[in-house]
């Protein structure tokens, strides 16, 4: 079946981390506007907050993506969603123009938060990228069949 192919858990590892990596190096172009934006909601230690934010998005999407340490990174993931949804998606205090918005990101997040309990529960080591590559080197592509 073609959902047991080698290469299917590395697309939907790449799908995982495309949003944090994406959302980290967001951060760094954007540090200003990110630092404007975590003032509106009285953080403390905002730019310590940020880096951390950064480096968790981009360290965690290499991780999960390559297969080191996948594990605890989707763990720290996890709870870094859990976070950053509590803190900054809290549709239940957003004004009544945004709080659609903020739902929708809530929900999306709880999603993201499914997928990574997800990966940190079933992460095997045939998981990695090494089972795709041996795959796709050895034997050539033939999707489950014999």
């Amino acid at each position: 079946m073609i959902l047991d192919h080698p290469v299917v858990p590395l697309l939907g590892r790449l799908m995982m981390a495309y949003i944090f990596a994406t959302s980290g190096i967001g951060k760094i172009f954007g540090w200003s506007g990110n630092v404007a934006y975590m003032n509106t909601r009285h953080l403390p230690m905002i730019p310590l907050l940020l880096a951390a934010a950064l480096v968790i998005e981009v360290a965690g999407s290499v991780c999960v993506v390559t297969g080191y340490q996948a594990r605890m990174a989707a763990l720290v993931m996890f709870w870094y969603t859990t976070a950053v949804t509590v803190l900054f998606h809290n549709y239940w205090a957003a004004s009544e123009a945004m709080a659609g918005m903020q739902e929708t990101h809530f929900r999306k997040n709880l999603g993201i938060m499914g997928g990574l309990l997800m990966l940190a529960y079933r992460w095997t080591r045939k998981m990695g990228v090494g089972a795709a590559s041996r795959f796709l080197t050895g034997s050539g592509l033939h999707f489950g069949c014999p």
